[in-house]
């Protein structure tokens, strides 16, 4: 889906249309969670602070989420995809890969068409916008979705896809970050094609195992299946604050809140789990977290929200203003259950 937070918005309140805007965050604090594409000429982006993004674009509209419209709406989204294949692998509300391997041979057509079905059904029940990539594995796929945005459709064909690989910037592999293609740069790297020149001992040297899979990766080695159902492996609920938290009692009530709102949604769908992990994010965006496993499965908020509240103080208290505070399971009891990771966020 094209911005789809943004599109979202403008789609619902026609004054926001054609206009630069950013979903969450504000002027003074928090984080932009999408940007329209009129906000990214001028370097708004997902993630970046909203005072940084207001200064970067002076005209920029902040609007609140509502989760709920774009959960409703991927539900949508969604449910188009499971019409034509049942191999629909959610990457997140806006994004999934499908092999539409059987429907094509079904009915006698090609994936490129379909993905064209697809796109104007989805504009057809939602009045959004959908980019659609084409090809024979889900590395291309992904690389071509992004590559014609927005209302676009790429197709990489086989025979093309070599040629296409040799030709794209590190940068656009996913998995390699600003950190990991700054290295490369300083070893030469530059391009897909700088990598595949390089034997697999030197990637494995320079990068270790990201390194043996970057090489594999752009000699079309990996060919992972779509899975339509992923085993959750954490849940989680945080909350940003309208202001910094110095007072560790107000932190404590924030937890107990947080916890509620985790245990419910644990009790709902039945899942509950060992590791307990306590992420503090501080004024100045720097991130702590602190875990404990204890020895049996737990749903409940007092059990989670001692826990937390011990982490709280381990090894110390938070010693600067905190901005965000989260709790998170992991270690659950969901090895036989096929169900899709969700990540809860609470209204700011």
């Amino acid at each position: 889906m094209d911005a789809y937070f943004a599109s979202i918005e403008q789609r619902d309140n026609p004054a926001l249309r054609g206009k630069a805007i950013a979903v969450g965050g504000s002027e003074r604090r928090g984080v932009v969670s999408a940007a329209s594409y009129e906000a990214r000429p001028f370097g708004v982006r997902s993630a970046l602070p909203g005072a940084v993004a207001k200064r970067l674009c002076p005209d920029l509209i902040f609007v609140k989420p509502r989760f709920d419209i774009y959960v409703r709406d991927s539900k949508i989204v969604m449910n188009i995809f499971r019409q034509y294949t049942d191999l629909v692998e959610p990457m997140s509300l806006d994004e999934a890969y499908l092999d539409v391997t059987d429907y094509c041979l079904t009915n006698n057509t090609t994936a490129y068409k379909v993905a064209k079905l697809i796109r104007a059904k989805i504009l057809k029940e939602t009045n959004l916008v959908a980019s659609a990539g084409v090809s024979f594995n889900k590395f291309l796929a992904k690389i071509a979705s992004d590559f014609d945005k927005p209302n676009g459709l790429f197709v990489i064909q086989p025979k093309d896809a070599d040629k296409f690989i040799d030709s794209l910037p590190i940068e656009k592999v996913p998995g390699i970050g600003k950190v990991t293609a700054l290295k490369m740069k300083e070893l030469g790297i530059v391009t897909c094609l700088d990598i595949k020149k390089n034997d697999v001992s030197f990637m494995a040297n320079h990068f270790g195992k990201s390194g043996i899979y970057f090489y594999d990766l752009l000699h079309l080695k990996i060919h992972p299946p779509v899975v339509s159902s992923r085993i959750r492996k954490s849940i989680a609920a945080e909350r940003t604050f309208g202001e910094d938290i110095n007072d560790i009692e107000i932190m404590k009530s924030k937890l107990k809140e947080i916890a509620e709102k985790l245990t419910s949604s644990m009790i709902k769908k039945d899942i509950a789990g060992k590791t307990i992990t306590l992420k503090i994010k501080y004024h100045d965006f720097n991130i702590n977290t602190r875990s404990k496993t204890i020895t049996q499965f737990v749903n409940d908020q007092e059990s989670i929200y001692e826990t937390a509240k011990d982490l709280l103080y381990t090894p110390v208290k938070p010693f600067k203003p905190v901005r965000l505070l989260g709790i998170s399971i992991s270690n659950l009891n969901t090895a036989q259950k096929d169900i899709n990771y969700l990540q809860l966020k609470l209204d700011i």
